[in-house]
This record gives structure tokens, C-alpha cells and sequence, in this order.
């Protein structure tokens, strides 16, 4: 389901409070095989150190962030609060990052989260390579920017 109410915009410092907790949650909801107890609500400031940060706002709340490391065109987080996920969110934030980036991006998907790895298979991207972080194993994923062909 999509919902042509959803907001695509720059985050702003007062966005904080929110989008940590949005994180924290989201991980650990979405996330159910780690262990949770050494996450903080601060890491979502360490998670997106230095990164552009989109936010989408659905019906006027805050429904999910997206955060890319533009020298590499690397998305390195996008999550979708999980109240507002299969409406849209996730795929309008995905579509805005394009703009911001060259020709070829870049991500790493934990093989443990079939619903991520479907979700951007399904919207174009190919698995490159694997490795382990530390959260566990990974995808390594690239997509052509649709906007750069």
C-alpha cells in the first residue's frame, strides 16, 4: 500500500530525540536474532555520524529516516518505524535518496533480515558480495541509479 501523504525531507537537529528512539526500537523489533541489551538510544548519533539524513513524515508523524554516506553513494540506514511499515515509507525514502548520489550505490543488507533483502531485490538491487560485521552477516548490494542510465 503507498500513501501519497508521505513527506520526504532534511533532517533537522530537533528530529533527534525522536529518530533515536525510532532506531532503537526498530532494531530491535526488526532485528529479533541479536541481542539487544548493549544498545543505546545514542547510537543512532554514532550510526549516522557525518551522513546526509532524509526524513519521511506520513500524515504529519515522523514515519522513518534514511542516512547515505554521499562520498561512497553508501545508504547505510533506512528504517521505517514499525507502525507505519507497508505503507509506502520505506520506498519513498529509497526514491529520494537517488538524487544524492552517482551512478552506482551501494549497501549492506544483514542476511538475517529476509524482509530488508527482499525489499531492495525487489526494487532493483543485486547482491555483489557477503562478509560479516558486527552485527553478523552481510550482503554486500549495488544498484545502477535509475537517474544516472
Amino acid at each position: 500500500m503507498s500513501d501519497s501523504n508521505i513527506v520526504i525531507r532534511n533532517y533537522h537537529e530537533a528530529d533527534r530525540p525522536f529518530l533515536r528512539t525510532l532506531f532503537l526500537s526498530s532494531r530491535k523489533q526488526g532485528w529479533p536474532w541479536l541481542d539487544p541489551q548493549s544498545w543505546l538510544l545514542e547510537d543512532f548519533d554514532s550510526a549516522t555520524f557525518d551522513e546526509r539524513i532524509l526524513v519521511a513524515e506520513l500524515r504529519g508523524h515522523i514515519a522513518g529516516f534514511a542516512s547515505l554516506w554521499l562520498p561512497d553513494s553508501f545508504l547505510h540506514n533506512l528504517f521505517v518505524d514499525p507502525n507505519y511499515q507497508r505503507q509506502g515509507v520505506a520506498s519513498a525514502l529509497l526514491a529520494a535518496c537517488y538524487p544524492l548520489c552517482r551512478e552506482t550505490l551501494a549497501l549492506k543488507c544483514l542476511r538475517e533480515n529476509l524482509g530488508a533483502q527482499q525489499f531492495y531485490l525487489h526494487h532493483g538491487w543485486k547482491i555483489i558480495s557477503s562478509g560479516r560485521g558486527e552485527h553478523g552477516r552481510y550482503y554486500l548490494m549495488h544498484k545502477v541509479n535509475p537517474l544516472t542510465k
